[in-house]
């Protein structure tokens, strides 16, 4: 199989993939032939030299801090410049929002995306910054990204370079299972962003943790069911089925990058590396003699970026290169995705605004229109087939490294070969809820308050105090409670059920949040008692596990009869 011609590296949308030397600055990885990956300050100083340099259509600032205090730097680019939110929506524009190196060791999304926004930026032809407002943030854990080790410890089945930061933030955590619970400042930082440039599209760069495929990158929407709800949300259903196949498309025809589903081996023992953005630590089996006979992506849950973004009623879309490239084709094929990636939105344009303007338009008016909306999900019982790439692996019965990211004794013959597999890459909800009215948050539950105001949502405050019969209730018969903690906290999961005819006492000050908003399937997914990633499922300010009897948040069948007054949206960046 031809997996990449390297002479067609050059062939882009109007500019070199690689700007010349003398016409801008050069990353790190450029700087030293691929051998090290940038550091914060030289993402620092690149930007910097390209917002100094006259006449460039660029602007900026800092997202936020990181725990250990470092900037968190993002450029926006537009022409012409587009330089606020308030700017940017009266553009008329699609606003696309670029993320590298949420995951620090997984380094190509940084390097392309620099070089994408400076080759965009000098080319003198129209590009997509004439028709789309670009913010790209490449550094995302920098802090993880300065705790450089070699690339065997903090990414085993990767193909350089030597020298790489760490999966984690620096305090430990994934930033790809923060989306909900937003525990860490980074995260804090990005709902911040979201809500204040509302982007239409969202594109998070990874790389994959080596199962042994036939494709330079592989690619998925939003998992979740929330997210393509008919007439609301639409950025799941529409980004697989019409979107994601046209990029496909394009990117392999006009620059033989191969791309595919994302996803891993499974079933007969096939090889498997690990899940890039899901997964955990990558085992270490290779492919049999006989192929694999399933494709599985990863998890639907909203903690993790891609799937989040589109329960905001916007698209989202996950790039992972291939690990097992070496790194600056893994570079190549990140650039060549990212930029077809932002021509085709260019092109896509309107009809991209007008999907996310009735999708605000449908959730706005609320449970009226809402279908019952999805809180908990499983992998799909009826899986399609389709041919699936996969290269053959030589044990060489020796203990020989033949290759950065290989186990030992074990060695690539560039033989690949396809196979019918069951493709596992989408789910079915196994629980679903009709929309309330909306949420009552006790005033005294500040936890709960901030978060709900963290994600954006649109809060009001009781004027007075309501007692009344708000609707069936969940009533807890018992707490599961995870028995290891995961990301900071231990999950929970409420058992009981829904009883009616209990009024409920709100007291003046109790804060609310309506459904009838654009963020609407957001909120429930948060706020719904059962969800599978809301705040009862993080134990959020440990009230869930404590819960004796009651749900922490009440849910309204319908408004209130008393005033209500509007709370400030939470600060922007």
């Amino acid at each position: 199989m031809n997996r990449w011609r390297w002479a067609a590296v050059i062939v882009s949308l109007g500019a070199p993939v690689i700007a010349d030397a003398q016409a801008g600055p050069r990353t790190q990885a450029e700087r030293t032939n691929y051998t090290e990956t940038s550091s914060h300050a030289s993402v620092q100083a690149f930007i910097d030299t390209l917002r100094m340099k006259p006449g460039l259509a660029i602007s900026g600032g800092v997202m936020g801090k990181t725990t250990e205090g470092r900037d968190l730097p993002y450029v926006v680019v537009s022409r012409p410049l587009f330089a606020t939110p308030e700017a940017a929506r009266r553009s008329g524009r699609p606003i696309v929002f670029v993320q590298g190196n949420i995951h620090s060791g997984e380094v190509e999304g940084k390097e392309a995306l620099q070089a994408l926004v400076r080759d965009l930026l000098l080319d003198p032809k129209r590009n997509v910054l004439d028709s789309i407002v670009l913010i790209a943030l490449p550094n995302y854990n920098a802090d993880g990204n300065e705790r450089l080790a070699p690339q065997a410890r903090n990414r085993g089945a990767q193909n350089g370079p030597e020298m790489v930061g760490t999966r984690p933030n620096a305090t430990g955590l994934n930033l790809n299972r923060d989306y909900m619970k937003a525990d860490a400042p980074e995260t804090r930082a990005s709902l911040a962003m979201f809500n204040a440039w509302d982007p239409h599209v969202f594109v998070d760069l990874h790389t994959t943790n080596g199962s042994y495929h036939g494709y330079n990158l592989t690619y998925a929407p939003s998992l979740n069911p929330a997210a393509e709800l008919p007439e609301a949300t639409f950025g799941g259903a529409w980004a697989r089925d019409s979107f994601l196949p046209e990029l496909r498309r394009r990117v392999r025809d006009r620059h033989q990058v191969l791309t595919f589903d994302y996803g891993d081996f499974g079933g007969g023992g096939a090889g498997r590396g690990g899940r890039g953005a899901a997964g955990g630590p990558p085992p270490t089996g290779l492919t049999p003699a006989t192929p694999p006979t399933q494709w599985r992506t990863y998890e639907h849950t909203a903690r993790f970026g891609t799937n989040y973004y589109a329960l905001r009623g916007r698209v989202s879309i996950l790039s992972e290169a291939y690990s097992h490239d070496p790194f600056e084709k893994r570079v190549r094929s990140t650039y060549a995705f990212t930029r077809e990636l932002l021509s085709l939105v260019a092109e896509r344009g309107a009809a991209i605004m007008a999907l996310a303007r009735r999708s605000d338009d449908a959730l706005r008016r609320g449970a009226s229109v809402l279908p019952p909306v999805p809180v908990r999900s499983a992998m799909t019982q009826t899986p399609y087939e389709a041919e699936v790439s996969y290269e053959e692996i030589e044990r060489m019965g020796d203990s020989t490294r033949y290759e950065a990211g290989m186990p030992l004794g074990a060695r690539r013959t560039g033989r690949f070969k396809s196979a019918p597999m069951q493709m596992f890459v989408r789910f079915t909800p196994t629980l679903t809820r009709p929309a309330p009215w909306g949420y009552a948050i006790a005033a005294t539950d500040t936890t709960a308050f901030n978060l709900a105001r963290l994600h954006g949502f649109e809060i009001s405050r009781l004027s007075a105090e309501w007692r009344g019969d708000a609707g069936p209730q969940f009533a807890v018969d018992s707490t599961v409670i995870a028995p290891q903690p995961f990301e900071g906290h231990r999950l929970v999961r409420l058992v009981g059920r829904w009883e009616s005819g209990r009024p409920v006492t709100l007291p003046a000050g109790t804060y609310i949040v309506r459904v009838a908003q654009p963020l609407g399937v957001l909120a429930m997914y948060l706020l719904e008692p059962e969800s599978d990633d809301g705040i009862v499922a993080w134990d959020v300010g440990d009230r869930s596990s404590g819960a004796n009897g009651s749900a922490p948040v009440i849910r309204l069948a319908t408004q209130p009869p008393v005033a209500m007054t509007a709370v400030p949206r939470a600060n922007s960046p």
